[in-house]
């Protein structure tokens, strides 16, 4: 029996969706403070600095400690690189249901990009040794455009990349700056629950929550309007 499908484009971040990367950026964080003789932050505190690019990240991590008052920006966003360049990928984990869950999306004919706000090089390095990028089409990173995510010109470029329209897309994320981003786009959006909004997930104003990476493929399958769906190629298996 051939899957109905609406959406061709599945756009899906990266830290707190795929994988938990959370443990190697709390580690470089404070590996830079301490470079600049401050107190290290709580896990949980760096943790909620996730998402909206490092460049952020970096900063309201020095105006956490007071550093901000004395410290340039750019040089501390520089350190936070090296140490973030030695960490990434070591102490983090895949969620368990990715990679069971981005095969399936792949065998049922699903086109995938990862749009990060992570700089593209530690994105690549990421989903290559983590084994991710097997099951990728595309990356868009923070830097690959002039902006990124909430902007909606990552998930448009995405998209273009993958030869599907808009209209065609959805993206999975963990955060109202996921959510945001979908929004301009025009995209639906699926939050993970398990990823970096600290319990508040539900109220992120999603089209549909997953507690596992690998309930995606079954739940795009209900979100298909049954006046718009569409055979998917039988030979699909």
């Amino acid at each position: 029996m051939a899957l109905k499908r609406l959406y061709d484009a599945v756009l899906i971040d990266l830290d707190g969706t795929m994988v938990d990367t959370a443990p190697d950026i709390a580690a470089a964080a404070n590996r830079m403070l301490k470079e600049f003789d401050a107190a290290p932050l709580p896990f949980d505190t760096v943790t909620g600095f996730i998402g909206n690019g490092v460049r952020n990240l970096v900063r309201r991590s020095l105006h956490a400690t007071g550093l901000d008052a004395r410290l340039d920006l750019e040089h501390a966003h520089a350190v936070f690189e090296r140490h973030y360049a030695q960490t990434n990928g070591k102490l983090g984990r895949v969620f368990p249901g990715v990679a069971s869950g981005l095969h399936a999306l792949r065998q049922h004919g699903y086109r995938c990009a990862c749009v990060t706000n992570k700089p593209g090089g530690l994105a690549a390095a990421l989903l290559e040794n983590s084994g991710l990028a097997a099951f990728l089409d595309v990356l868009v990173a923070g830097d690959t455009l002039a902006s990124m995510k909430p902007s909606p010109e990552p998930l448009w470029h995405a998209c273009r990349l993958l030869g599907a329209e808009p209209a065609r897309g959805v993206l999975v994320g963990d955060s109202p700056v996921d959510v945001a981003a979908a929004r301009a786009a025009g995209l639906p959006v699926v939050i993970a629950s398990y990823g970096y909004a600290h319990g508040e997930a539900g109220a992120l104003q999603s089209d549909a929550l997953i507690d596992s990476f690998d309930e995606l493929p079954a739940l795009l399958a209900r979100m298909v309007p049954a006046a718009q769906q569409i055979d998917v190629d039988a030979s699909v298996k």
